[in-house]
């Protein structure tokens, strides 16, 4: 419901889709507390059969809702995005498929209905998310199994909720997890009115650390400008600002950043690369541009520049289930960074609002 539309091929389709999540959101968020007596036999779900053009394979079809096993939860889905992950599965692209057909939607928040008897993390009432993408979130309900599901709060904003497993957790983690960052340290990311760079705007304002924002020209910039400020954006520029001659004077008044994250690739990759501190690290975790990213020998030789990857998926295999431990020292597994996200939640309204990048 609060989707990248650009990328979703046809906005009148992507349109739609929206408008689908949100009534359920609407209807399903004012409803009274629920009961395993109210538990209907059908649900509504986004499928594809196949992989290809999102707009041609997702038909809405009607599914049939599973029983309630021992280790199982009802869950009613109150709000679900459409993220580029979940467009790249349907199109077949992405690093996870799951087994066809498949629900679409990889992140939402859902409202528990019933629980198994052999269920003690979560009860009727609760906010579930999903733990792993690939769940499946576009559907009114549906029965999963409670390791599939991480509890949160239900006092922190409905659409913070929703949005908080995917992108502010990959944006928390490229912000921890490549430099020792400091606060009054800079960072420079281009792509930053997507749903990661609102994120990492977000918690690096809290974080203390100075960002500088590249996006696209446009005719609204201004207004753009100012609401990636409003969110604690220091400094927004665009990629034909970043590109021009003056820019080697920008960085008197602040460090240089050690740190770039990079969603886009080509020429916007190669400029974040260009402005980066010598020995400092750029992370790519999307190709919007579908170019490669290119740096130069003198910038990996004399700059001694870091180039890496990051894929929240891939970082949650390679973490054990003992650091998914909430109680563990410095909260490291992934319910762990979520808990950590969770006052940005409440006390900024942790938004990851994403419009065309």
């Amino acid at each position: 419901m609060w989707g990248c539309g650009a990328l979703l091929g046809a906005r009148t389709r992507s349109r739609l889709w929206r408008e689908v999540l949100v009534a359920w959101g609407r209807r399903w968020s004012a409803a009274a507390p629920y009961s395993a007596s109210a538990e209907p036999s059908r649900v509504r779900a986004l499928v594809y059969g196949h992989h290809g053009d999102p707009a041609k394979v997702v038909e809405l079809k009607d599914l049939e809702l599973a029983a309630v096993g021992g280790s199982d939860v009802h869950v009613r889905m109150l709000a679900a995005p459409i993220n580029p992950s979940d467009i790249n599965m349907i199109q077949g692209n992405y690093g996870l498929l799951p087994k066809l057909p498949a629900v679409g939607g990889n992140e939402g928040v859902g409202q528990v209905v019933a629980v198994g008897s052999s269920v003690t993390g979560v009860k009727p009432g609760d906010w579930v998310i999903p733990a792993n993408a690939g769940l499946g979130t576009w559907r009114t309900e549906a029965v999963f199994s409670e390791e599939a599901l991480i509890g949160v709060p239900s006092d922190i904003p409905l659409q913070s909720a929703a949005t908080l497993s995917v992108n502010p957790c990959t944006a928390y983690r490229m912000l921890m997890d490549f430099e020792q960052l400091q606060p009054g340290d800079s960072v420079i990311q281009n792509a930053s009115n997507s749903g990661v760079g609102q994120a990492v705007i977000q918690i690096a304002a809290a974080l203390g650390l100075r960002t500088v924002n590249v996006v696209r020209d446009r005719p609204d910039i201004q207004k753009l400008t100012d609401r990636l400020k409003s969110l604690g954006a220091e400094h927004v520029l665009t990629e034909e600002q970043l590109r021009k001659h003056e820019m080697k004077n920008f960085f008197k008044d602040m460090p240089q950043p050690r740190l770039a994250l990079n969603c886009v690739g080509g020429k916007s990759s190669t400029e974040l690369l260009r402005h980066l501190a010598p020995g400092g690290t750029m992370v790519t975790y999307g190709g919007m541009a579908k170019q490669p990213v290119i740096a130069s020998v003198s910038q990996l030789i004399f700059k001694d520049l870091k180039l890496r990857g990051f894929w929240l998926s891939q970082w949650k295999k390679d973490h054990s289930p003992a650091s998914l431990s909430m109680a563990k020292p410095g909260l490291s597994g992934f319910p762990g960074v979520q808990r950590q996200l969770l006052p940005l939640g409440v006390a900024h309204g942790l938004s990851c609002r994403c419009s065309h990048v």
